[in-house]
């Protein structure tokens, strides 16, 4: 999806979107713990499935996001958006059409003596 804003919008726009994600490095993670006090952060992987009922589903949801997207599209571009989104998106379709895709994610825990 990045690559696709990208190549659509430019840099700015593809950055946007993945500043909710630039913390997906477990090594990062635990030094910015270590840095804020944190002494035995511990980080781990989980996986999961991201899903939509649909490619549209899934940049509608993405609009609504006002502090990424939403906040950066009109509405032209979106529509811009939905169209290549529905040709570079396909691998992701499942056969009754909805939206599936990897996601995982890291979680932190610690514990305060």
């Amino acid at each position: 999806m990045a690559d696709m804003l990208e190549r659509l919008f430019g840099s700015d726009v593809a950055n946007a979107f993945r500043a909710p994600f630039v913390l997906g490095d477990a090594e990062l993670l635990r030094s910015l713990c270590a840095k804020a006090g944190i002494e035995r952060a511990e980080v781990k992987r989980h996986r999961g499935t991201v899903r939509f009922a649909s490619i549209e589903t899934l940049i509608s949801a993405e609009r609504a996001c006002i502090w990424t997207l939403g906040g950066l599209l009109d509405n032209e571009q979106f529509k811009r958006l939905l169209e290549e989104a529905e040709r570079a998106l396909m691998p992701y379709v499942t056969a009754a059409g909805a939206v599936a895709f990897d996601m995982p994610a890291l979680v932190i825990t610690a514990s305060k003596d």
